[in-house]
């Protein structure tokens, strides 16, 4: 099943979403590198019970290019509005590395907006989660690779997202993916979510919260979620076995599988 690509506006600009099923709404917020596109296996899946809704962020996949300076907060402002705009009231918010983040952010400017939160190999903010040295590098070497076709740098984040081996079609899928990010998406997305630090608003969540984590994962490494863990009031932490950052792509029977028990604790 491919759910077709749909758009919204929201403050007069256009945001792109796929949406497949119904039932209590699912909002899934992709990393960085990507677009709705990554949530296939879970808009194919999860539809069977709950409306799962796919978001392309600004400046990726269908959705209108932001400026260069776009802090996170106004990434968070725009998810608001766009659950706003699609008529969707109190969706459980599921986010992957940037978009865990992200619906943390959420949380933070909005907390009456999500059900729930599920928080994929997160950070709180790489500011929030990394040393400082490794921030920098990675926005060095972000803002050099966006000045240069994908096609030339892409495929070398391959082996960090996944721990082991994975179908060359999702490798693929994932790649078709990463070709088609602009600079003007990646740009502001990386440096907003690099001067990010969402360590203060943890304590604050006060809705159920699941931590989803490869034990693998080198991007986000074990550290960095036991820390949200320890931070977030009554949260649960899942390790799933052998696999790296990308866990919803790398381990989607296992992924979908945590998620949908967690949902089920959770209720409409």
């Amino acid at each position: 099943m491919d759910a077709e690509l749909e758009l919204v506006d929201v403050d007069s600009r256009p945001i792109a979403y796929r949406r497949a099923g119904s039932g209590p709404p699912l909002v899934l917020l992709h990393g960085a590198w990507s677009d709705g596109r990554e949530w296939r296996r879970q808009l194919e899946e999860l539809s069977d019970e709950f409306t799962v809704i796919a978001w392309d962020a600004p400046g990726c996949g269908g959705s209108w290019d932001p400026p260069d300076e776009f802090p996170l907060a106004a990434y968070a402002d725009v998810v608001a509005g766009f659950v706003d705009a699609i008529g969707v009231v109190r969706p459980h918010v599921l986010g992957l590395s940037f978009g865990g983040g992200l619906a943390l952010e959420v949380y933070r400017r909005h907390p009456s907006l999500p059900r729930s939160l599920v928080l994929a190999s997160a950070y709180a903010g790489w500011a929030g989660s990394l040393p400082r040295e490794e921030v920098a590098a990675r926005v060095r070497r972000v803002l050099d690779e966006a000045a240069r076709p994908p096609a030339e740098w892409a495929p070398g984040y391959l082996p960090g997202f996944f721990a082991g081996a994975v179908p060359q079609a999702a490798r693929d899928e994932v790649l078709e993916i990463m070709l088609d990010v602009r600079p003007t998406g990646i740009r502001p997305m990386v440096k907003a979510f690099a001067a990010a630090d969402l360590r203060d608003a943890l304590a604050t969540i006060a809705v159920p919260t699941l931590l989803l984590y490869g034990e693998l994962d080198t991007r986000a490494p074990r550290a960095v979620a036991e820390s949200l863990h320890a931070g977030i009031p009554g949260s649960e932490l899942v390790m799933l076995a052998d696999v790296g950052h990308v866990t919803n792509v790398e381990a989607p029977d296992a992924f979908n599988a945590v998620v949908r028990r967690f949902l089920h604790s959770v209720g409409p």
